[in-house]
């Protein structure tokens, strides 16, 4: 039995979003055209439009008409995954533009979560993780010179977690996370280049070896556009 027209015509916009025939966020024609160009009523085409809505492929927008929606990176909060190897699970190559790489007295609250004595000293790397050429999030990282006494500006243009686990050869346990809702600062702002007025994702972590070493301070601004983060929970 054949499918109802409706979702034949779906089916085949789907298809050329996928194919990239529709960018993300360009306004899809109007019902009248679409039904010229399916040869098929309005009232069919609303159905399939009304699908792809509900898919999250498309999304009204109230007085201006329905756009091809713009996919948010899925990010799974219970995955201790990098940046880099989750834009390469999806197909993308990311690009770290280091802003900041300096040899600091870090600031009490850093010292307190790394559990550094009073004279050790941190590198503080300022990096802008851009996906074809969008930047997607802004990291600040604070890494113990007595841990990374090698690590250079260099190291931190790639995979900052192969470095720790390939050349280093320390074994990553656990990350702990707050996830908090902020509007950017300024420079924050400027480097995602979105408004002062747009909230963002800010989480602050710590994160462990092994053997219990805190070797990390990180705060991460994410794009509330481009990011949506997810967990699953489970009934006993």
């Amino acid at each position: 039995m054949a499918a109802p027209l409706y979702r034949r015509i779906a089916q085949q916009i789907k298809e050329e979003i996928e194919s990239g025939q529709w960018e993300a966020g360009e306004a899809i024609p109007t019902e009248l055209h679409l039904s010229e160009r399916y040869d098929a009523s309005r009232v069919t085409v609303r159905q399939a439009v009304k699908r792809l809505v509900e898919e999250g492929l498309l999304e009204k927008v109230q007085g201006s008409g329905t756009y091809v929606k713009e996919q948010k990176i899925e990010h799974n909060i219970f995955e201790l995954i990098s940046f880099t190897e989750e834009m390469r699970s999806l197909g993308k190559e990311p690009v770290n533009k280091v802003i900041h790489f300096q040899l600091i007295e870090p600031e009490p609250h850093v010292r307190r979560y790394l559990n550094l004595e009073e004279a050790e000293k941190v590198f503080y790397v300022r990096r802008q993780r851009l996906v074809d050429g969008i930047p997607y999030v802004l990291e600040d990282t604070y890494l113990p010179v007595s841990l990374f006494p090698n690590l250079s500006y260099g190291i931190m243009i790639g995979s900052k977690y192969d470095y720790i686990e390939k050349e280093v050869g320390m074994k990553i346990k656990d990350s702990f996370q707050e996830v908090i809702p902020v509007l950017p600062t300024p420079d924050v702002a400027e480097a995602l280049t979105v408004e002062e007025s747009m909230p963002i994702l800010k989480i602050q972590s710590y994160s462990l070896f092994m053997d219990g070493t805190v070797f990390e301070y990180s705060e991460n601004h994410f794009k509330s556009d481009e990011y949506k983060f997810t967990l699953r929970a489970s009934r006993p």
